[in-house]
């Protein structure tokens, strides 16, 4: 199946659990999988304005998936929506494919950044916002998505301290929080980033009208995050 031809097809999120159904081995990661599930529909279904035609398009929002391991919810979604065919996934972790268990911008369509090191993805995005503003383009947003485990990487929190002064409003962090992290924060973790001048929001992972409006809240001047709470799980 081609790609071309993958865009025939129409997936919602029903079939989101029928998608990951086919991508089997070992090193699946399940539960870090299934535990941003509903983040990454929420925002590919409603929020991101990309797509399999503009995936490369300067003016596209960019989604930098910092927690890479266990991204078969991620393949799924990007099969779902027609970025890759679904008969990729089958392969899932093989010798020869391109879905391997942390995605490859160089391998698979829609992948803005290859993970691997904790502790990345926020510092990146933050670069690529500020990178965007150098070059005048305001319309792109900038999503990354962070375990609530990567907080206890030092470069996220100087990236938070960073990007709340320096007022960049069109950057965006999703922290799944599935209780994984070593280190507990006084007054959990939206007020962390609250402290160095972010927008926050605190919601339940799997509400998707909830994350939906907590993607979309206004925040005029600063980088929003939206910590995702579900269920505990040792991921």
């Amino acid at each position: 199946m081609t790609i071309t031809e993958q865009r025939t097809q129409t997936y919602g999120y029903s079939d989101l659990p029928g998608l990951m159904g086919l991508m089997t081995g070992d090193e699946k990661h399940g539960p870090a999988a299934t535990s941003t599930l509903d983040v990454l529909w929420v925002l590919y279904d409603r929020v991101l304005r990309v797509g399999p035609d503009s995936a490369d398009d300067p003016g596209r929002d960019r989604f930098l998936l910092s927690k890479g391991h266990g991204p078969m919810a991620y393949y799924a979604v990007l099969a779902a929506k027609g970025f890759l065919p679904a008969d990729w996934l089958p392969g899932f972790g093989s010798y020869d494919s391109p879905l391997g268990h942390h995605p490859d911008r160089t391998l698979v369509p829609g992948v803005e950044i290859g993970s691997g090191s904790l502790g990345h993805g926020l510092p990146i995005a933050v670069g690529t916002a500020l990178g965007l503003r150098a070059q005048g383009l305001r319309d792109p947003a900038v999503w990354t998505l962070i375990g609530d485990a990567e907080l206890d990487e030092g470069s996220n929190h100087e990236a938070i301290a960073f990007a709340g002064p320096a007022g960049l409003d069109r950057l965006h962090t999703v922290v799944v929080d599935n209780s994984s992290a070593s280190y507990a924060r006084p007054g959990g973790i939206a007020a962390r980033f609250e402290a160095a001048g972010w927008s926050a929001r605190t919601v339940d992972g799997r509400d998707q009208e909830a994350l939906y409006d907590a993607f979309t809240a206004p925040h005029p001047g600063r980088p929003h995050v939206v910590v995702a709470r579900v269920e505990p799980k040792n991921a």
